[in-house]
């Protein structure tokens, strides 16, 4: 076992110990603990056995923080199994990490003081910067984790993984136990009216986004998966359709895709009469628009790309007059605009910006509100949490219920009327 032992420099303990270097002499290695000498000592252990099973010496020479993240997303993430929405997620967290100035940071200078206070900020914010939410902090946990991970194997950039010892921390929830309004708690939703006030807007204008946004009120589909549907994935005579692919703009590769659905599952999802009515005449309406457009009418393509060990399937609209490639491959959309071009998530969230400016007292809207309403309105009316868990395609009926556990006031108040009946005999 390495011998070592801790100092104190200043305000801060040091930890040291001794390795072999690669001609099999024993040198001395030092690195920055804690203002606590019960900590640093407990790193200096932890060290210490991460080096008996490792036996490496680490030459992270002026790599930096930024530099082991792009080899992180190059070597490890991009040739490994997870989906390409997952690698655009982690894509888009490095760019935001490389623009703070631990992104410059070399590794070898790197502290889990450094760390700590980065992932605090996050957490927090500042003056300057708004505190994330859970979901994002667990993405910069993620990412962080896994790329100081990789730097100690297979890299051997660093000796030992820093990110083992950050806190997560969460900002703790005030509660003001004078304040009247006790709605804070409830999961944001949108009013059937509210939604017959938006559809009008949208039809008014004339607007392509509006059939997506039906869709997702009936079924609660994400806007991914929602643009991504094509005809051959919804069966109007048994009123079903089947979730296959979402569609998402690739930042770093600038291009439109569709690719595989959050979970990497196909899931079929009932529709109602009222979505299967609106499906009917949009399918109809589009196959008029076909022949009012005629050459000036657009048709939708996929191409498949393989980029290092992944593949992408890029979507391009092309006018009927013009060839197409080879490699392109007709794809029917559901959604799109009366000239038969594909309609992108990008489109609909911005209509969803400029509708809740636009229509009055929808000023908190956004698209994944409606996959919250569908959600509340089914366990608000009884649906079985099962049922609706499979219906949303999340991976148990627990994440269900915690993201919509707190269901309407009428909803509630009809519950506690049970009691009555209990009482009554009934």
């Amino acid at each position: 076992m390495a011998k070592g032992s801790v100092r104190k420099k200043g305000k801060k303990w040091y930890y040291r110990f001794y390795v072999e270097d690669k001609s099999g002499n024993l040198v001395q290695k030092e690195f920055a603990g804690t203002e606590s000498k019960s900590e640093t000592q407990a790193m200096l252990r932890k060290a210490m056995e991460d080096y008996e099973s490792k036996k490496f010496i680490a030459e992270s020479k002026n790599v930096t923080l930024g530099d082991l993240l792009d080899m992180w997303i190059d070597e490890e993430v991009k040739p490994g199994n997870l989906s390409n929405g997952t690698v655009m997620a982690y894509e888009g967290t490095i760019r935001r990490i490389k623009q703070h100035p631990i992104g410059k940071r070399k590794l070898k200078s790197i502290t889990s003081d450094h760390l700590q206070s980065y992932m605090d900020l996050l957490s927090f914010g500042d003056k300057n910067n708004k505190a994330l939410s859970k979901g994002y902090m667990r993405l910069f946990s993620a990412v962080l984790q896994g790329s100081f991970r990789f730097a100690v194997f297979p890299k051997r950039l660093i000796t030992f993984n820093p990110m083992q010892y950050v806190i997560r921390r969460e900002k703790k929830e005030e509660v003001n136990i004078f304040e009247n309004d006790n709605n804070g708690s409830e999961t944001q939703t949108i009013t059937h009216n509210q939604y017959l006030k938006l559809t009008e807007y949208l039809k008014d204008k004339n607007n392509p986004a509006l059939l997506p946004l039906q869709i997702a009120y009936y079924t609660g589909l994400r806007i991914g998966e929602v643009c991504g549907l094509t005809w051959q994935d919804i069966n109007l005579d048994e009123q079903y359709l089947t979730v296959r692919r979402s569609m998402r703009y690739n930042g770093e590769r600038h291009k439109t895709e569709i690719g595989v659905t959050k979970r990497n599952k196909i899931r079929t999802v009932d529709i109602c009469d009222t979505l299967t009515v609106i499906l009917r005449k949009a399918k109809t309406e589009q196959m008029k628009n076909r022949l009012k457009y005629g050459n000036l009418y657009s048709l939708n393509y996929y191409k498949t790309v393989k980029e290092k060990d992944r593949t992408y399937y890029e979507v391009y609209a092309l006018p009927m007059t013009e060839e197409k490639p080879e490699d392109y491959k007709e794809i029917g959309f559901v959604c799109t605009h009366a000239d038969g071009v594909f309609e992108s998530t990008s489109a609909v969230g911005q209509m969803c910006r400029t509708a809740r400016k636009k229509v009055k007292g929808i000023e908190n809207f956004h698209f994944h509100l409606l996959r919250h309403t569908f959600t509340s309105n089914l366990l608000s009316n009884g649906a079985a949490p099962k049922d609706v868990q499979e219906l949303l395609g999340h991976a148990d009926v627990s994440t269900t219920m915690n993201i919509y556990a707190h269901s309407t006031r009428e909803s509630k108040h009809n519950s506690t009327k049970l009691l009555d009946k209990v009482v009554g005999g009934n």
